[in-house]
């Protein structure tokens, strides 16, 4: 039974381990993906903004932001406007690009996934409910699922 006992509490601090580097992780990521999502989202909010006054006003809308600004000509409206959408459009790409290609959005759910998991086995392993081989395979096919965290021995 000593030996049950010094397992399981071995297992408890490898799974209380794994937890501490899936928190670690999801306090960098969760904040990652949300900027991304925020500039994505305001970027191309924002270039579509610049481009209703010409698209629904036209050369009145340029006439009149020339003369609001005392500009030289109205093609300097143009041009901003268009390198503007231009610019935002290209963050908002980036940054959407930047989120799929890392996966991030799915690995923080994996790593939300597996958290509660570990906390389930947490609690099961420390009342004793459970066979230590039920708990060990759970622990293992919870750690399967943030495999991206690698780094971390299992």
């Amino acid at each position: 039974m000593d030996e049950d006992a010094g397992a399981r509490r071995e297992l408890s601090a490898r799974i209380e381990e794994r937890r501490g580097t899936i928190r670690d992780f999801l306090r960098r990521a969760r904040p990652r993906r949300t900027r991304l999502t925020n500039i994505s989202i305001l970027g191309s909010s924002l270039a579509a903004a610049v481009t209703v006054g010409p698209a629904a006003g036209g050369t009145r809308f340029t006439e009149a932001v020339k003369n609001l600004f005392a500009l030289p000509d109205d093609s300097v409206v143009w041009r901003v406007l268009c390198l503007a959408a231009v610019l935002l459009s290209l963050a908002a790409a980036v940054a959407t690009n930047l989120a799929n290609s890392a996966n991030l959005a799915s690995q923080v759910s994996a790593a939300e996934a597996c958290l509660g998991e570990l906390e389930g086995l947490q609690l099961s392993l420390s009342l004793g409910n459970v066979p230590l081989e039920d708990v060990i395979q759970a622990y293992r096919q919870a750690i399967a699922k943030v495999s991206f965290l690698a780094d971390v021995p299992a």
